[in-house]
């Protein structure tokens, strides 16, 4: 509960209604009384004390943090304090427990765990640092729970079929039944393949994910990769709950955690305009890795992830819009080699590029375009595909991406204010094809 001397936060904007062109945006936040002083600027600290927030009221999709003043230790409580995100999917519903130090936290994980036998999938690098920790907090003082684990090797190379069939050679020669509980316990490669796992055993078991990464995990999309094209196998599939302990993004290398910023940035450019004006900010205190600035970019991706899905769980509209910049990115990656450049790096890279056709088709203005490269930087990120990649590269790769419908390409573009953007078949193929061949040597 928060505490009393916590000042009241802000009034709360409202989605406004999806058009049928899947264009959308949220009316801006209304605060009366702004903070005078923060040292999280335009857009506030993270509030004392947890709050739940129930993704289906459309009302509570941005929770602009009041801003609290106080000592460094004061600071340090906050930033342990239990925050819940609320994915509402009527009885398939689950929280994602965000905070410090929630992996010593056996009353989170222990209650999602249905039966007596848990799988832990993790790989090599996230073994090392977390694994006895996990299987500890899902053991200790439940005696009645036993957990065995596999460890896959890491990079999104291993993310095929062949990897896939290590967990379940574990799963079948550890004689797990439907009552098991499977755990994923490092990055989006992890949380794809246990996921898609626990889909496909048995015909369906439960799952939980543990990232370790920022934005991946949450919205039930699981799979393997084809040498043909990024995540063409899988299935959506929820988890019981998402557990993310904001301590273990301080083990992440300078590049995966640039890799995870471009998801982040990817939440104010399509429908948070005050988190991209907060994050053109603060970045220097992201890749500084400051805890209050990634408890606050953690939850507030988290809440507007959370929204999305809960309208649109199988992406078949609106949910799509979180796919700005991946069906470049994705062609990136399959056309460069998996594991070359890392997801979110190819993302942002995507990102510039649907960045830059919505510019050429009148959409937005040179402004947001310089605003979008300027941010990237500042995260370290690239702003341009490898040289490598040659217009027929993209188009054949993107010609199988998982957003054609009846032999149309659709995708995410910004239209209008900072904060909107569209899903759509209807552009002009001339602004693609140039686009393509800007950064494109042949």
């Amino acid at each position: 509960m928060a505490s009393s001397t916590t000042p009241r936060a802000p009034s709360l904007p409202s989605l406004s209604s999806t058009p049928k062109s899947s264009s959308f945006r949220l009316r801006p936040a209304t605060n009366s009384n702004p903070p005078t002083r923060s040292w999280l600027r335009a857009g506030g600290a993270v509030i004392r004390g947890g709050g739940r927030m129930r993704a289906s009221v459309c009302s509570a999709v941005l929770n602009q943090a009041a801003v609290v003043e106080g000592t460094e230790r004061e600071r340090e409580e906050r930033g342990r304090v239990l925050s819940t995100v609320e994915v509402e999917l009527g009885d398939r519903s689950y929280p994602i427990y965000i905070g410090s130090g929630l992996l010593d936290r056996p009353d989170l994980l222990q209650r999602h765990v249905h039966g007596k036998r848990v799988l832990i999938v993790t790989n090599n690098t996230i073994a090392p640092l977390y694994l006895d920790k996990v299987i500890d907090t899902l053991t200790r003082d439940n005696p009645n729970v036993s957990a065995e684990y596999v460890i896959l090797p890491d990079g999104e190379q291993y993310k095929n079929m062949d990897t896939l069939m290590k967990v379940f050679d574990k799963a079948i020669e550890s004689r797990l039944d439907r009552r098991s509980t499977f755990v994923a316990l490092g990055g989006g490669v992890i949380g794809d393949m246990c996921g898609y796992a626990a889909a496909s055993f048995l015909r369906g078991v439960n799952f939980i994910q543990i990232p370790t990464t920022v934005d991946s995990s949450v919205g039930g999309k699981t799979g393997i990769n084809h040498r043909l094209g990024k995540n063409l196998i899988g299935a959506f599939y929820q988890p019981q709950c998402v557990l993310i302990d904001t301590d273990t993004l301080n083990t992440l290398p300078d590049r995966e955690l640039a890799s995870g910023i471009a998801e982040v940035i990817k939440y104010g450019l399509i429908r948070d305009a005050e988190f991209f004006e907060w994050q053109e900010k603060n970045m220097h205190l992201l890749m500084a890795r400051d805890p209050d600035a990634f408890a606050y970019a953690v939850k507030r991706s988290c809440e507007n992830k959370a929204v999305v899905v809960s309208l649109d769980e199988k992406e078949s509209g609106v949910r799509a819009t979180l796919n700005l910049g991946h069906t470049f990115g994705h062609a990136i990656e399959t056309g460069f080699g998996y594991g070359h450049w890392l997801h979110g790096e190819a993302v942002a890279a995507g990102t510039i590029m649907a960045v830059d056709m919505s510019y050429r088709m009148g959409w937005i203005d040179e402004t947001l375009v310089k605003r979008v490269h300027s941010i990237m930087k500042q995260a370290k990120l690239p702003t341009a595909p490898p040289d490598i990649m040659t217009v027929d590269m993209f188009k054949s790769v993107m010609a199988v991406d998982k957003k054609v419908a009846d032999g149309l390409l659709r995708l995410i573009l910004l239209k209008g204010p900072l904060g909107n953007c569209v899903f759509t078949g209807d552009y002009d193929r001339k602004a693609l094809d140039e686009t393509l061949h800007a950064f494109c040597k042949s």
